[in-house]
């Protein structure tokens, strides 16, 4: 590893290549042994066709030919490692770097390596290693962490901790393993670059850790040159989701680039990303805190209660237009009602759990789907009442572990815009268009771009096979019927059935995923639903589960990091703001500060007579009012004010009831214009 002398980066150019990734065990050798050199065709994304030579053939040697870059490769929709034969006729997708796929194969690489200078070298014993959207890290317990990772112990590891370098090194299972693990090839064509990052309170894959040894045999490493790292990289302890204290585990987090530009891209971004955390804005702007004596649970203030309301009175609005009702749940069930559900069984860790008298046992509602069932099942249902259509906007709790907390991307209580559909299975493909349309009304609103994921049956899964095919096809129609992009993703969905993931993406290209709709053929059946058909009989309903939002205060913290800030009207929490020149207009400010008031806006006024005129413009264009109305002897004669946008552009003087009027049409269309 390099030291370099800026923001105490870890580089190396110890990994050369596309990163590609093969298993090694007994069955790909015999799969390869069995395949026999028959000729087969490959087609590419771009429509090109490739011929090739069953079991011989694989996508590395098809990248080689075609493009630069590739980490990994889809067959047929299916994660194929590069340097894995193909067997058959099949669509081959070549990923690089600029995909998610191909990041995560990099750092998955970045992570072994990493692992094998931790264990080879300083002697940690490495529990776990792997890589998420962020990054790459590694989970070691070591004798002394901080002089582990420094070099700082007997100076025959130095030099050779500091010139590491895993040119033409593999992982591979020892001899005594039959299990499959990760074989890292390194291709001479690129040059990867490591480097240490700090550590993110939220998004790094959940614990429990293993602490027993890793199954694998290094390769061989060669020396590079290179000086010892003078200081510390960034640490972050670990904590077992079984353990309430220290694990002893040191978790060291990286991220690797093909080149330095890709690094100076990231490192920009990462800038940028810190510029528009909603944890500064929200304290900043005075939106909400967090405080120990409630951990992952937020305190709004006013002007964030605004956001949080006027994005509930948004969703509850197009619930009207969309035959949604609201109904209203408790907060606190005996256990009977998770058990009944499934969810004690597998969810109880994950809940906030309460003893009444006689020992009962309580547990505060993590979800409000089994609350729902009860509600349908209290008498006979018609399929004249289908579907339902069940909107819920109570308070969820969930046990999140102390580590995983971060601002409002994780919290323990949080609220979510969560709805619940009965409907009979000759309606599910109208009531998903409709809910994938309503996604797209409400994303537009916020100038989202997005597209949709179809997440496939996973192993295991409930249900019968003929059931899974009926409901993704039907998913399917739905959204060939929408009309927007949408990818499939095999394997992905939720044991008790499919689902359809949006992806959004943010003001500086970063994707989360917050609206969901989830079909549920187990919750039916466990509350044995039933609803009396068309023909006398009883029948199965089917449950869709759908969020918009999400969790509210996710959504909020996105907005916030979306919008750098700078909320749009209909949103902000700041948004006019009234000006008096002088002592002798100040009581013509405050009329107008009433006037807006009463119109519903969030309006305040600078009446502080120790400031100049500029500081206090200043001052409110910092704060991100929208809007500055200025009131000046002339404005006070004429009934007018002098307006200015948040960005410094002045609008005039205008009629005041004209002012009001144009900001109440530009706040009830939802515009995101910051000029009326």
């Amino acid at each position: 590893f390099v030291q370099s002398e800026q923001n105490g980066w870890i580089n190396s150019d110890c990994m050369r290549g596309a990163a590609h990734v093969c298993h090694v065990d007994s069955l790909v050798d015999k799969r390869q042994a069995d395949a026999s050199e028959k000729p087969l065709s490959v087609r590419l994304a771009d429509g090109r066709t490739i011929k090739g030579t069953a079991g011989v053939t694989t996508p590395l040697s098809v990248a080689q030919s075609v493009v630069k870059g590739a980490l990994v490769s889809r067959v047929n929709g299916e994660l194929w490692e590069l340097g894995r034969p193909l067997t058959s006729d099949c669509e081959v997708q070549l990923l690089g770097f600029d995909t998610v796929e191909g990041k995560l194969t990099a750092w998955r690489t970045g992570a072994c390596v990493l692992a094998a200078v931790l264990e080879g070298v300083f002697g940690a014993e490495v529990c776990r290693e792997g890589a998420s959207e962020l990054g790459l890290f590694c989970d070691y317990l070591a004798e002394f962490p901080c002089r582990a990772v420094t070099g700082q112990t007997e100076t025959s590891k130095q030099p050779a901790a500091c010139r590491i370098s895993a040119a033409g090194c593999c992982f591979s299972p020892r001899p005594d393993s039959g299990s499959e693990f990760l074989h890292s090839a390194v291709h001479p064509s690129d040059t990867l670059s490591l480097s240490s990052v700090c550590p993110s309170s939220s998004g790094w894959p959940s614990l429990p850790l293993s602490r027993l040894p890793r199954p694998r045999s290094l390769g061989i490493f060669s020396p590079s040159s290179g000086p010892h790292p003078p200081s510390l990289p960034q640490l972050s302890s670990v904590t077992l989701s079984n353990e309430t204290d220290s694990s002893g585990l040191t978790r060291l987090l990286g991220v690797a680039f093909p080149g330095e530009k890709d690094r100076q891209e990231w490192e920009n971004e990462q800038e940028e990303a810190r510029r528009r955390d909603h944890r500064r804005i929200g304290q900043d702007q005075e939106l909400f805190f967090f405080n120990e004596v409630s951990p992952g649970s937020c305190f709004f203030l006013p002007k964030g209660a605004h956001i949080y309301n006027t994005l509930t009175d948004f969703i509850k609005s197009e619930y009207r237009r969309r035959g949604f009702t609201e109904v209203v749940t408790p907060t606190l069930y005996s256990t009977a009602l998770w058990e009944r559900s499934g969810h004690w069984e597998h969810y109880s860790e994950n809940m906030f759990t309460v003893t009444s008298e006689g020992s009962q046992t309580y547990a505060l509602k993590p979800m409000n789907c089994p609350a729902h069932c009860l509600m349908f099942e209290q008498r006979v249902r018609s399929w004249r009442e289908l579907p339902l259509r069940w909107a819920d906007f109570g308070a969820l709790h969930r046990n999140e572990l102390s580590g995983a907390l971060g601002g409002l991307t994780r919290v323990r209580r949080f609220c979510q815009d969560d709805a619940h559909i009965f409907c009979a299975p000759e309606q599910l493909e109208e009531e998903i268009v409709a809910c994938l349309d309503f996604v797209r009304k409400v994303y537009r609103v916020f100038g989202f771009s997005f597209h949709c994921l179809l997440s496939t049956r996973p192993t295991p899964c409930l249900g019968e096979p003929e059931q899974w095919d009926d409901a993704e096809q039907q998913l399917e129609r739905s959204l060939q019927q929408f009309g927007e992009r949408w990818e499939l993703n095999p394997g992905d969905g939720a044991f008790y059935g499919p689902k359809i993931d949006i992806q959004i993406k943010d003001a500086i290209g970063r994707q989360h995923q917050c609206a969901t709709i989830q079909l549920d053929f187990q919750l039916p059946i466990r509350f044995d639903l039933q609803y009396v058909g068309r023909d006398g009989q009883l029948h199965r309903p089917v449950m869709v589960h759908r969020a918009v939002l999400g969790s509210l205060e996710r959504m909020i913290a996105i907005l916030a990091e979306n919008f750098g800030g700078k909320w749009p009207l209909w949103l902000s929490p700041s948004q006019v703001m009234v000006i008096p020149v002088g002592g002798n207009n100040e009581s013509y400010g405050r009329e107008v500060v009433r006037r807006f008031h009463e119109g519903g806006f969030m309006v305040d006024l600078n009446a502080d007579h120790g400031a100049t005129l500029n500081k206090k413009i200043r001052s409110a264009q910092l704060a991100q009012y929208n809007y500055i109305l200025v009131v000046g002897d002339k404005e006070c004669e004429s009934g007018t004010v002098s307006v200015r946008s948040r960005a410094g552009k002045q609008l005039g003087r205008r009629p005041t009831e004209e002012v009001l009027t144009a900001l109440t049409q530009l706040r009830d269309s939802r515009s995101n214009l910051d000029q009326f």
